[in-house]
């Protein structure tokens, strides 16, 4: 103890002061991650929905659409895994699997999966909710 200097001293403190303020900065940062991984969940919901409407109403299916949602969503669930929200991130990685081949689960999973679309808003809706308090 006797070997460290005032100016030593003072180095590590502004050090410190600046790994604190990077660590702020960065939980800040990553909240706005998270704001804006959960609002492209409920976009990408949306635009799901929109395109199983067109399907309905014309009874065509459009491969080039699914090949787009299969990614979106596979995009969404990388997102998600590497901010921590590993339960909506799961079932993103499930639904885009899905759009890439329909065949690839049955539909006993699926129904335990809770991919539905309106499940998949509500719960990035309430984790958007948790975040802003």
């Amino acid at each position: 103890m006797e070997n460290i200097s005032p100016t030593l001293l003072w180095e590590i403190f502004k050090h410190v002061r600046s790994w604190l303020a990077n660590l702020n900065r960065a939980g800040w940062q990553r909240k706005q991650q998270s704001k804006q991984a959960l609002q492209n969940v409920i976009l990408a919901a949306r635009e799901t929905a929109v395109y199983l409407r067109q399907f309905k109403d014309t009874g065509k299916p459009d491969h080039r659409t699914e090949r787009h949602l299969a990614t979106l969503w596979t995009k969404l669930g990388f997102e998600l895994e590497e901010l921590g929200l590993d339960k909506l991130a799961k079932r993103c990685h499930i639904s885009g699997r899905h759009w890439a081949d329909p065949e690839f689960y049955d539909a006993d999973f699926l129904q335990q999966a809770d991919i539905s679309l309106q499940s998949m808003e509500k719960l990035a809706g309430q984790i958007l909710l948790k975040l802003k308090k």
